[in-house]
């Protein structure tokens, strides 16, 4: 499958502090790529470098398959459509005129405009002033200004932001099926991870400038797996089983605490204690959820860079 997006050791330095530290991305092709981070990580100014907004230190950016260049950077734009920061738009005119304004400027066709206002549900508030539009349509609005001229690859800064629950969950939707809807790619970033996973495929992890994590969201579940809770009857006769297999165990009111193990390890370990007559009674899997992953990778990289 082809890659739409893909970075590679990119980096940015202003003066002796480095925001992007040897980024490596890889977004396909048609996937809504989740691009995550605690503020100040270094998405923003991650994606102005994919635009060409900001000029990299170092490393390269391939859009569509091409390496980005001075040369064909207005080109390869010409195939993106992005959302960086507030949403940009003249309060005073309509919605309908501020789009006809965008199309003039990418040289799109005005017939575009009632395509794009129906991606974004706004056909009915066209000719409503921008002024007295809600957060959340100001948003959709920008959205669908970079949607104008049909974009290959379209790039979106924490759409989300401000907007109340309904308008989120809008958003959420919107976002999810903008592949099917308009054939593009969508990179999107965030700093909330449980919000992200209603709505990507894949997912890039960043933290002070540096990659963490990059794949699918089932890769990142395979983190997920969390500590087991073993109800037995008879516990004197399941520890030394559990000690014989060099488990650690915390044991309480005939409750055992088991670490993360594979199925197929866990289901020899049942067996054993059932033949042994220790009476197994119930057995539950404890789950990280995808916040809590996110904690534990970000952490993780902390303490390293503390070291």
């Amino acid at each position: 499958m082809q890659n739409m997006i893909e970075t590679k050791d990119l980096c940015k330095m202003y003066g002796n502090h480095t925001v992007v530290d040897h980024l490596n991305l890889c977004v396909p092709k048609g996937c809504v790529y989740g691009f995550i981070g605690p503020n100040g990580a270094g998405k923003s100014t991650s994606m102005k470098m994919l635009l060409g907004l900001v000029h990299s230190t170092s490393g390269s950016v391939r859009l569509m398959g091409q390496e980005m260049t001075e040369q064909n950077r207005i080109r390869l734009l010409r195939h993106t459509g992005s959302l960086i920061e507030s949403p940009s738009g003249y309060l005073h005119l309509t919605a309908q005129e501020n789009l006809q304004i965008i199309a003039d400027l990418k040289d799109v066709k005005h017939t575009e405009i009632a395509h794009v206002l129906d991606v974004v549900h706004l056909t009915q508030d066209k000719d409503k002033k921008v002024g007295q539009y809600s957060l959340g349509m100001k948003q959709r609005l920008g959205i669908a200004m970079a949607l104008l001229g049909n974009p290959e690859i379209l790039i979106l800064d924490e759409p989300t932001n401000g907007l109340d629950p309904a308008g989120m969950q809008e958003m959420r939707a919107l976002i999810a099926g903008m592949p099917e809807k308009t054939g593009a790619t969508v990179l999107i970033s965030s700093h909330l991870l449980g919000e992200m996973e209603q709505m990507v495929n894949r997912v890039g992890i960043i933290n002070h400038g540096k990659t963490l994590f990059d794949g699918s969201l089932q890769e990142l579940r395979k983190h997920s797996q969390g500590d087991l809770n073993l109800r037995v009857l008879d516990v004197l006769k399941a520890m030394p089983i559990l000690r014989e297999k060099g488990l650690p165990t915390v044991q309480k009111d005939g409750v055992l605490t088991l670490p993360p193990m594979p199925d197929f390890r866990l289901a020899e370990i049942v067996q054993e204690l059932a033949d042994s007559g220790a009476g197994v009674v119930e057995l539950i899997r404890h789950t990280k959820s995808l916040e809590d992953i996110f904690l534990s990778l970000t952490q993780s990289a902390q303490e390293v860079r503390e070291k």
